[in-house]
Protein backbone atom coordinates (compact mmCIF):
# COMPACT_ATOMS: atom_id res chain seq x y z
CA UNK A 1 0.00 0.00 0.00
CA UNK A 2 1.37 3.40 -0.96
CA UNK A 3 2.16 5.78 1.89
CA UNK A 4 1.58 9.48 1.15
CA UNK A 5 2.06 12.86 2.74
CA UNK A 6 -0.06 15.64 1.24
CA UNK A 7 0.90 19.27 1.52
CA UNK A 8 -1.81 21.72 2.56
CA UNK A 9 -2.57 22.91 -0.97
CA UNK A 10 -3.20 19.33 -2.06
CA UNK A 11 -5.47 18.79 0.96
CA UNK A 12 -7.44 21.85 -0.16
CA UNK A 13 -7.59 20.37 -3.68
CA UNK A 14 -9.14 17.22 -2.21
CA UNK A 15 -11.49 18.66 0.39
CA UNK A 16 -12.37 22.11 -0.91
CA UNK A 17 -11.60 22.75 -4.57
CA UNK A 18 -12.28 19.27 -5.96
CA UNK A 19 -9.29 19.58 -8.32
CA UNK A 20 -9.59 16.96 -11.06
CA UNK A 21 -5.91 15.96 -10.64
CA UNK A 22 -6.63 15.05 -7.03
CA UNK A 23 -9.86 13.09 -7.56
CA UNK A 24 -8.07 9.70 -7.84
CA UNK A 25 -6.13 10.45 -4.64
CA UNK A 26 -9.37 11.20 -2.81
CA UNK A 27 -11.01 8.03 -4.17
CA UNK A 28 -8.04 5.89 -3.10
CA UNK A 29 -7.97 7.54 0.32
CA UNK A 30 -11.68 7.00 0.91
CA UNK A 31 -11.42 3.38 -0.31
CA UNK A 32 -8.52 2.66 2.05
CA UNK A 33 -6.18 1.86 -0.85
CA UNK A 34 -3.50 4.32 0.31
CA UNK A 35 -2.26 5.54 3.65
CA UNK A 36 -1.90 9.27 4.20
CA UNK A 37 -0.10 10.72 7.18
CA UNK A 38 -0.30 13.99 9.09
CA UNK A 39 1.30 15.28 12.25
CA UNK A 40 0.63 18.12 14.68
CA UNK A 41 2.49 20.71 12.61
CA UNK A 42 0.82 19.85 9.29
CA UNK A 43 -2.61 19.76 10.96
CA UNK A 44 -1.96 23.12 12.63
CA UNK A 45 -1.16 24.62 9.23
CA UNK A 46 -4.34 23.17 7.74
CA UNK A 47 -6.42 24.54 10.58
CA UNK A 48 -4.89 28.00 10.04
CA UNK A 49 -5.27 27.93 6.25
CA UNK A 50 -8.93 26.94 6.48
CA UNK A 51 -9.58 30.34 8.11
CA UNK A 52 -8.24 32.30 5.11
CA UNK A 53 -10.97 34.69 3.87
CA UNK A 54 -10.40 33.79 0.20
CA UNK A 55 -11.72 30.28 0.90
CA UNK A 56 -15.05 31.78 2.04
CA UNK A 57 -15.67 29.02 4.58
CA UNK A 58 -18.06 29.31 7.47
CA UNK A 59 -16.89 27.99 10.84
CA UNK A 60 -19.03 24.88 10.30
CA UNK A 61 -17.48 24.29 6.88
CA UNK A 62 -13.97 24.71 8.34
CA UNK A 63 -14.73 22.20 11.08
CA UNK A 64 -16.27 19.73 8.62
CA UNK A 65 -13.30 19.79 6.24
CA UNK A 66 -10.79 19.51 9.06
CA UNK A 67 -12.67 16.63 10.74
CA UNK A 68 -13.14 14.80 7.45
CA UNK A 69 -9.42 15.01 6.65
CA UNK A 70 -8.43 13.96 10.16
CA UNK A 71 -10.77 10.99 9.88
CA UNK A 72 -9.04 9.73 6.76
CA UNK A 73 -5.38 10.23 7.65
CA UNK A 74 -3.17 8.54 10.17
CA UNK A 75 -1.65 10.76 12.82
CA UNK A 76 2.11 10.35 13.06
CA UNK A 77 3.81 11.46 16.27
CA UNK A 78 6.52 14.11 16.32
CA UNK A 79 10.05 12.84 16.33
CA UNK A 80 13.52 13.28 14.97
CA UNK A 81 13.74 13.38 11.18
CA UNK A 82 16.83 12.13 9.38
CA UNK A 83 19.16 14.69 7.79
CA UNK A 84 17.26 16.31 4.94
CA UNK A 85 17.90 19.08 2.45
CA UNK A 86 16.64 22.49 3.48
CA UNK A 87 13.56 23.67 1.63
CA UNK A 88 13.77 27.30 0.46
CA UNK A 89 10.37 27.88 2.06
CA UNK A 90 10.86 27.08 5.75
CA UNK A 91 7.11 26.56 6.15
CA UNK A 92 7.35 23.54 3.85
CA UNK A 93 10.19 21.82 5.70
CA UNK A 94 7.64 20.11 7.97
CA UNK A 95 6.27 18.14 5.00
CA UNK A 96 9.73 16.83 4.09
CA UNK A 97 10.34 15.87 7.70
CA UNK A 98 6.98 14.11 8.05
CA UNK A 99 7.50 12.19 4.80
CA UNK A 100 10.91 11.02 6.02
CA UNK A 101 9.70 10.14 9.53
CA UNK A 102 6.67 8.12 8.41
CA UNK A 103 8.60 6.35 5.63
CA UNK A 104 6.30 7.76 2.94
CA UNK A 105 6.56 6.68 -0.67
CA UNK A 106 5.31 10.02 -1.99
CA UNK A 107 5.15 13.62 -0.85
CA UNK A 108 2.39 15.11 -2.99
CA UNK A 109 2.76 18.84 -3.53
CA UNK A 110 2.23 21.70 -5.96
CA UNK A 111 4.67 23.91 -4.09
CA UNK A 112 7.62 25.05 -6.22
CA UNK A 113 9.99 25.12 -3.22
CA UNK A 114 9.32 21.42 -2.58
CA UNK A 115 9.13 20.38 -6.22
CA UNK A 116 12.53 21.91 -6.98
CA UNK A 117 14.09 19.34 -4.60
CA UNK A 118 13.10 16.49 -6.93
CA UNK A 119 16.10 14.69 -8.30
CA UNK A 120 18.60 17.02 -6.62
CA UNK A 121 19.12 14.89 -3.60
CA UNK A 122 18.55 11.37 -2.41
CA UNK A 123 15.39 11.10 -0.37
CA UNK A 124 13.62 7.98 0.79
CA UNK A 125 10.49 9.19 -1.03
CA UNK A 126 9.48 10.92 -4.25
CA UNK A 127 8.10 14.44 -4.44
CA UNK A 128 5.36 14.53 -7.06
CA UNK A 129 2.51 16.71 -8.26
CA UNK A 130 -1.08 15.49 -7.72
CA UNK A 131 -1.46 14.43 -11.37
CA UNK A 132 1.64 12.23 -11.13
CA UNK A 133 0.45 10.72 -7.85
CA UNK A 134 -2.92 9.99 -9.43
CA UNK A 135 -1.20 8.26 -12.35
CA UNK A 136 0.87 6.15 -9.97
CA UNK A 137 -2.28 5.11 -8.10
CA UNK A 138 -3.76 3.79 -11.35
CA UNK A 139 -0.82 1.43 -11.93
Amino acid sequence: MLRLVLDTNVVLDLFHWGNVDAVPIMAALEAGKIECFADARTLDELKRVLTYPQLKLTPDMMAERYARYCGLVQFFPEGEAPKLPRCKDRDDQKFLELAARCDADLLVSKDKALLCLRGRTTLGFRIVKPATASTLLAI
